[in-house]
């Protein structure tokens, strides 16, 4: 597999009103699974399934939480030391064949995602820890593949998948973007991480219940529902236009006289 080059993380400090130029933001870049399609719960289904199979039973609840964005790395390597062997030399092909399967018959598009898609006046670009097949397959199923044209940034591309930075600094690349002048939707407390090392604005989707371990920093807003979203796109921007007038020519904050 060829890996695009490391690009070290911005600093979490630098942000579009901080830098010099034009100060809006000039890209949005969306996770796949559990924000533009519905398949977070069929690939967990699918996952338990497999591995009590092979005499390893996790409560759904704690694979959610434990597995949920999650690289493939790191299922493998947490699942491999709960069954105390490696798992069978089979199962990337038949896991990933039976998740395919799961999802050409059940795969649903996020409520409201598509309308907000449209809304967005800005380039937009996927960045997933999944495969580039999966990635496609999921997005054509539901009907959304066009919205990207080739802006899709995969784990496969890159030296490490979510919660390090790579794959949201490759799909800004993608978009020849600047990282700090992106917006991120994940829905995960490793993708929203991911995107906050990237040094991007991150939008923390909990439609499907709350996000754990979320950084406690200004750059991260939660909401629930895909039919908030433009509004909360234009808040953002609305927000770094505020701070912008808050400072000086030499980007200088003001000091208000009494």
């Amino acid at each position: 597999m060829e890996h695009v080059k490391r690009v070290a993380a911005p600093n979490p400090s630098v942000t579009p009103a901080s830098r010099g130029g034009h100060p809006l933001y000039e890209a949005i870049v969306f996770d796949c699974d559990g924000v533009l399609v519905d398949s977070e719960e069929l690939a967990m289904e699918v996952s338990h399934r497999l591995l009590a199979e092979l005499g390893l039973h996790y409560d759904p609840a704690e694979m959610r939480q434990r597995f949920v964005g999650c690289s493939s790395q790191f299922f493998r390597e947490t699942v491999e030391a709960d069954l105390g062997r490696p798992l069978p030399p089979d199962w990337d092909t038949r896991s990933s064949n039976e998740m395919a399967e799961a999802l050409r018959r059940d795969v649903t598009a996020i409520p409201g995602v598509e309308a907000a898609l449209r809304s967005v006046r800005l380039p937009i670009a996927v960045a997933s820890n999944s495969g580039h097949d999966r990635i496609r397959l999921s997005l054509e199923t539901v009907g959304l593949i066009d919205m990207f044209d080739s802006a899709i940034a995969s784990a496969e591309d890159v030296a490490e998948g979510k919660p390090a930075p790579d794959v949201y600094l490759h799909a800004a690349a993608l978009l020849g973007a600047d990282p700090a002048r992106c917006i991120a939707i994940d829905d995960s407390h490793f993708g929203v991480l991911a995107a906050y090392r990237a040094g991007m604005r991150v939008l923390a989707f909990e439609g499907a219940g709350p996000i754990a371990k979320l950084p406690d920093s200004d750059r991260v807003t939660r909401f629930q529902y895909m039919r908030e979203l433009p509004a909360l796109l234009d808040t953002v921007q609305r927000e770094v236009l505020v701070g912008i007038s808050s400072c000086d020519g030499n980007g200088k904050a003001q000091t208000r006289r009494t």
